[in-house]
C-alpha cells in the first residue's frame, strides 16, 4: 500500500491543493492503520498488505484500537476521514470496487467549551515579550495579530510582507485548503507591525525571505516556534493550564460576540465555510448568564 498512499497524497498536494498540515495528519493516520492491520489484525507482514483484503470490519476493529489507545474521538474521526478518503481515491482510480470505511459511523465528539481568555488577561499576555529587541518586538507583534485577527496558527505564520496593508490595516491569509480572506486588523497590531518591520531587516544580512515574521536567521518562524514562545510567555503571565495560541481565536470570536457583532460576520472572519463551526467558538461567560437570567427572568 505504500505507494497508493504516496500517490493518494500526492493527488491531495497537487490535484486538490490541501494544506501541508492535513497532509501530514494524513500520511500518519494511514501508517497507522497499515501498522495496526499488520501486527494486530491481519498477521501479515507488510510485504504482503493488500489493500483489497481491508473491509468494514476491520475499519471498525482499527477504531476500537484506536479507543484502547484513549485517543480523542476528534482524532479517532479524522483517522476514519482519511481512510474514507483514501478509499474514495483508490475507487476512483479502479483499484477498489467499494469504499469499505463508508459504512462505518463516524465517532460523536465530545463537546467542550473553548478555553476563553478575559479582555485583561489577553492584553496582560501580549505585554509580556520585552520590546527592548528585534525578536520582543516580533513577538509581540505575532501576539496583537492573532487577537486583532482572529487567526490560526498556520495562517499567521503564512503571512507574507506583501499580503499586509498597513494603511488600510487588512491582511490576506491562506486558510485551511489554501482559501485566502481578507480580514482587518486594528490600530495596535498596527503599530506593533510598523514596529517589527523597522527591525526585522537586522536580524540577518540579506532577508529574502517573504514572509512576515521570521526567525533570528531570517528564515520563516514555524508554527512550532510560535507554539513555543506563546507558552512561555502563558507561563510568564500566570495565566491558567490550556491556553494555547488558538485560544487567541477563541477569545477574538467571543470577545466579537459578547460586543453584539453578527455571528455571520463572525464566521467570515474567521473563514469557517458552515456557522455552525463558528457557534462552537463563541459561548456566553457565565458571568453573562447569570446577568441574561437576572434581567429576564420574573423570579429572579
Amino acid at each position: 500500500m505504500k505507494n497508493e498512499i504516496g500517490d493518494f497524497l500526492d493527488y491531495l498536494t497537487y490535484e486538490r491543493n490541501v494544506s501541508v498540515n492535513t497532509i501530514i495528519a494524513y500520511r500518519d493516520d494511514l501508517e497507522s492503520l497499515i501498522s495496526f492491520l499488520c501486527n494486530d489484525y491481519l498477521t501479515l507482514g507488510r510485504d504482503q498488505l493488500d489493500f483489497t483484503l481491508i473491509d468494514h470490519l476491520a475499519i471498525r476493529s482499527y477504531l476500537a484500537h484506536l479507543a484502547r489507545r484513549k485517543l480523542a474521538r476528534a482524532s479517532a474521526a479524522r483517522h476514519l476521514s482519511a481512510i474514507r478518503s483514501f478509499f474514495k481515491y483508490l475507487m476512483r482510480e479502479g483499484l477498489v470496487e467499494a469504499n469499505p470505511a463508508r459504512s462505518v459511523a463516524t465517532p460523536k465528539r465530545e463537546k467542550h467549551l473553548p478555553t476563553v481568555l478575559q479582555p485583561a488577561d489577553v492584553a496582560l499576555l501580549i505585554e509580556q515579550p520585552d520590546t527592548s529587541n528585534a525578536l520582543g518586538l516580533r513577538d509581540r507583534a505575532f501576539l496583537e495579530v492573532l487577537y486583532a485577527s482572529g487567526l490560526r496558527i498556520s495562517e499567521l505564520v503564512g503571512i507574507n510582507i506583501e499580503d499586509v496593508e498597513l494603511r488600510a490595516r487588512l491582511v490576506k491569509v491562506r486558510g485551511k485548503g489554501s482559501k485566502e480572506r481578507i480580514v482587518p486588523f486594528g490600530s495596535k497590531a498596527e503599530a506593533s507591525i510598523r514596529e517589527w518591520l523597522a527591525v526585522r531587516g537586522g536580524l540577518a544580512t540579506d532577508i529574502e525571505e517573504p514572509a512576515l515574521f521570521v526567525n533570528y536567521r531570517g528564515q520563516r518562524i514555524t508554527t512550532r516556534s510560535v507554539r513555543r514562545l506563546f507558552d512561555r510567555y502563558v507561563r510568564r503571565a500566570s495565566l491558567r493550564a490550556g491556553v494555547s495560541p488558538h485560544t487567541m481565536r477563541h477569545s477574538f470570536a467571543t470577545h466579537l460576540l459578547n460586543a453584539g457583532a453578527d455571528l455571520r460576520g463572525i464566521q467570515e472572519l474567521l473563514g469557517h465555510v458552515s456557522l455552525s463551526t463558528t457557534q462552537k467558538y463563541t459561548h456566553l461567560n457565565d458571568w453573562q448568564l447569570i446577568a441574561v437570567y437576572k434581567k429576564a427572568h420574573p423570579k429572579a
